[in-house]
């Protein structure tokens, strides 16, 4: 199942003056929200897909609805909640016990305002035997998430450890984040609440608990093109201009 979590409060994009929420914001011929979900196109058929929003947009129920028929997702699911969560984590958690996924089946949450043209699953052996992995590119900056490698030379990618907004190496998340099971996210959050290792609850620093348990977790790396982001006003405005 793919995941795709918008119940975020959007609040730098309110703060610039945008009155619509940010999923729904043009970018030429397509939504935002058609951008991030398009990029998945190669597992519309095979793969149910996962939105939680937030009942403040009236209606953003028939909207989801809408532009996946659209787009030809076979097997949309919507939650909708009434109030704002502690952050991704929490949101995941609640549409996932919401929409009856069975907890043994995998599970990739992805961002409504980040694009991944052409996206697929890695052809790695590695991927046969993972408990999960997160998807990566080089870079650098405060604003990320990050996985610190076992080995940058190892023939696979094992994470030693994940951090939410701490550069621990240059290897900067996607917000691509895949379970092999939604069992062991959910049961990685159970631990995070009980001590947080940020304000809010953010999905990256899970991984951290499935490794101390000594699950098989690793990073795939792409190349930092092959990723765009619209999380801001101003890299919204740089896709909307160059449309």
């Amino acid at each position: 199942m793919f995941i795709f979590p918008m119940a975020g409060a959007s609040r730098r994009f309110a703060e610039a003056g945008y009155t619509l929420p940010k999923y729904k914001l043009q970018i030429g011929r397509m939504s935002v929200f058609e951008k991030a979900v398009c990029g998945f196109s190669s597992y519309f058929k095979s793969h149910p897909f996962l939105f939680i929003a937030r009942n403040d947009d009236p209606d953003v129920e028939d909207f989801i609805k809408n532009q996946c028929a659209a787009m030809g997702v076979e097997n949309p699911i919507t939650v909708i909640l009434d109030q704002m969560t502690a952050g991704q984590a929490e949101t995941v958690e609640i549409g996932l016990k919401r929409s009856g996924y069975h907890q043994g089946g995998p599970i990739s949450i992805f961002n409504i305002d980040t694009f991944r043209p052409s996206f697929s699953y890695p052809a790695k052996k590695w991927m046969h035997c993972s408990d999960g992995y997160l998807e990566v590119f080089e870079g650098s900056g405060a604003n990320w998430s990050y996985v610190r490698p076992v080995s940058a030379h190892d023939s696979v990618p094992y994470a030693a450890e994940t951090a939410e907004k701490k550069p621990i190496s240059n290897l900067c998340c996607t917000g691509l984040y895949h379970f092999a099971r939604a069992e062991y996210f959910l049961s990685a959050l159970t631990v995070e609440k009980q001590n947080p290792s940020a304000k809010e609850l953010f999905v990256a620093p899970l991984y951290n608990h499935l490794i101390q348990d000594g699950k098989a977790i690793h990073y795939h790396l792409i190349r930092a093109q092959d990723v765009i982001f619209c999380g801001v006003p101003e890299e919204y405005e740089v896709l909307r201009s160059g449309s």
